[in-house]
């Protein structure tokens, strides 16, 4: 079994500023969707130019992190911050929802569009292949943090991975598991899915791949971004099965977690959303 090797959070000490890996990652994904934005204007076939992708950038990051903390507030811990709605704000703490985050650069995306006047499921097809590298960059960031592990495996597959980080979680299972009580003893922690590497890999690197190769030839309108959307659906329904669920939470209805029930909708909605664009056949 490997051993997570538990990273310093914090990437960079300057004086009394410290850089953390995980804001690291946020700024790695927006440069990667500048230079991939770049690239897509190069390659013409778009409305887009260089400045107007700038502005695009800067009304995504409002989005997403305003998006991402208010989706994490009402999606994971909706009681907890309504009983003390200040801590909300507590955003060093940690505490940020991916589809939170997505609802917020969407709606930051139609934004964009009425200022600037263009048509925004247009805009929404511009951006869908640039958005994977940064969940990857996210997925590394969490990892780094030894963060977001993955549910228990068995200390003799290669791929598992003992998290010093989720000690408490571990202490508890091996209260109820008898197995468990002998893989603590002799590990001194639980082997576990290093789920964040599976997540990189599906949500990041595949979906990247697919929604790039997909979008370098003209396409109805609206099948780039439905593409992306039932991609990450289906990768992240995937991966969660690999991934520990929230501890005050655990597994819901039908013993699927929230991050599936989160996704399940935008599977369903990409697929449906990808025929019909086709249907249409207005081409990008």
């Amino acid at each position: 079994m490997m051993i997570h090797p538990n990273f310093d959070p914090v990437a960079v000490h300057l004086g009394p500023l410290a850089i953390r890996w995980y804001a690291l990652s946020y700024i790695v994904g927006f440069a990667l969707f500048i230079w991939l934005g770049r690239r897509r204007i190069k390659q013409g076939n778009t409305l887009f130019t260089n400045e107007l992708l700038d502005d695009l950038l800067t009304w995504g990051v409002v989005g997403v992190i305003l998006g991402g903390r208010i989706g994490y507030v009402l999606f994971y811990k909706f009681a907890e911050y309504a009983a003390n709605p200040l801590s909300a704000f507590k955003i060093w703490e940690g505490g940020m929802s991916f589809h939170g985050g997505f609802l917020g650069a969407v709606l930051a995306a139609f934004l964009f569009s009425k200022k600037h006047r263009l048509g925004f499921v247009k805009t929404l097809d511009f951006i869908a292949p640039l958005v994977a590298t940064g969940l990857a960059s996210g997925r590394i960031g969490n990892f780094i943090n030894g963060e977001l592990w993955g549910r228990i495996t068995d200390p003799s597959h290669f791929w598992a991975m003992g998290f010093p980080q989720a000690s408490h979680a571990d202490q508890y299972l091996v209260q109820i598991n008898p197995q468990y009580a002998q893989w603590f003893t002799q590990y001194g922690m639980l082997p576990r899915h290093p789920s964040q590497l599976y997540q990189f890999a599906l949500e990041g690197l595949c979906l990247f791949a697919i929604v790039w190769i997909f979008s370098k030839k003209p396409r109805p309108t609206g099948q780039v971004a439905s593409l992306f959307l039932a991609g990450y659906g289906l990768f992240r329904f995937v991966a969660e099965f690999a991934r520990q669920p929230d501890e005050h939470l655990g597994l819901l209805t039908l013993g699927m977690s929230m991050g599936q029930w989160l996704s399940l909708p935008m599977l369903v909605l990409g697929v449906m959303s990808f025929v019909y664009c086709g249907k249409r056949n207005r081409v990008i």
